[in-house]
């Protein structure tokens, strides 16, 4: 018995190949039509296609998309980058304009110094706690700055130096100024003779200079130059100071105050100049002698 299943299976698998042969050299054969079973075989063979089309589509689809977006966010990342790199270039190149023309101005002021002996520096630190008051710049002593000398800029009239070192020496801004630093000074009006007074303080509210002392009959206006008399033995004269910003008179009534706008710009200092005085004594010292 189990030999006869198995003969009628063989003879079923012959049969069946025997059929898919003939059917698939009747479908090769040149026609213009097929048959209905034909017909039938081949939309079937479609429809299937079509439903397993459309979700490998899909697939597909959805992964290229990806790739595309991390291509994308690659492509992204690496221009960001770039772009980072180049505002670093551009805030590089604008501190370089920038130094490059406080150097040219400063040059050109020193050059317009011939009485005096500029020492030029830079400013290499300032603290945190005493930012408005004081700096640090890379000149001292063996450069030939001493305390009490004159500091500007290119602008005007920034401090004097506090203490020197051998290398380094710090810078008491007109910011730090109080009562026990005064300053001699001229306020300069067209037309009329100069006004003395003193800068005795700065007004951290305005952020302007204290100009005390001035008398009550003194007609001045905004905008009037404020600069150095050189009558303290401390500061040259003819140093630039500021500008004259409002007028009042002071408690007692018997002075007025004006409030000074500084010419520099007393919180963003990168280049300075140390104002030596003392040449100017020894050259009109030396010169004395040469007359005798």
């Amino acid at each position: 018995m189990p030999s006869m299943f198995r003969r009628r299976g063989l003879m079923i698998v012959l049969i069946g190949f025997i059929i898919l042969a003939a059917l698939i050299g009747f479908s090769m054969r040149d026609r213009d039509s097929l048959s209905v079973p034909e017909k039938f075989l081949q939309d079937s063979i479609g429809w299937v296609q079509t439903i397993f089309h459309a979700p490998v589509q899909i697939v597909d689809n959805t992964y290229q998309n990806i790739q595309n977006m991390l291509n994308v966010y690659e492509q992204n990342e690496v221009l960001k980058n770039r772009l980072d790199e180049y505002k670093g270039l551009i805030q590089e190149n604008q501190q370089l304009e920038k130094d490059n023309r406080e150097l040219r101005a400063t040059l050109d002021k020193a050059e317009s110094m011939r009485e005096y002996t500029p020492i030029h520096g830079t400013v290499i630190a300032r603290s945190s706690d005493r930012w408005f008051e004081q700096m640090t710049i890379n000149r001292g002593e063996e450069h030939g700055v001493q305390k009490d000398m004159a500091v500007i800029t290119s602008d005007g009239m920034v401090g004097k130096v506090q203490s020197a070192g051998a290398f380094h020496s710090n810078v008491q801004l007109l910011s730090g100024f109080d009562e026990s630093n005064k300053i001699s000074s001229y306020i300069v009006r067209e037309g009329e003779d100069n006004v003395f007074g003193l800068i005795e303080g700065y007004d951290s509210e305005s952020g302007r200079l204290l100009l005390e002392g001035i008398n009550l009959d003194e007609e001045l206006k905004e905008g009037d130059v404020v600069i150095s008399a050189g009558l303290g033995g401390v500061f040259p004269s003819d140093l630039r100071i500021g500008t004259v910003d409002k007028v009042e008179n002071d408690r007692s009534g018997l002075t007025k105050t004006a409030y000074v706008e500084p010419f520099a710009d007393l919180f963003d200092i990168n280049h300075v100049m140390v104002v030596d005085r003392e040449m100017d004594t020894v050259n009109t010292d030396s010169e004395e002698g040469e007359e005798q």
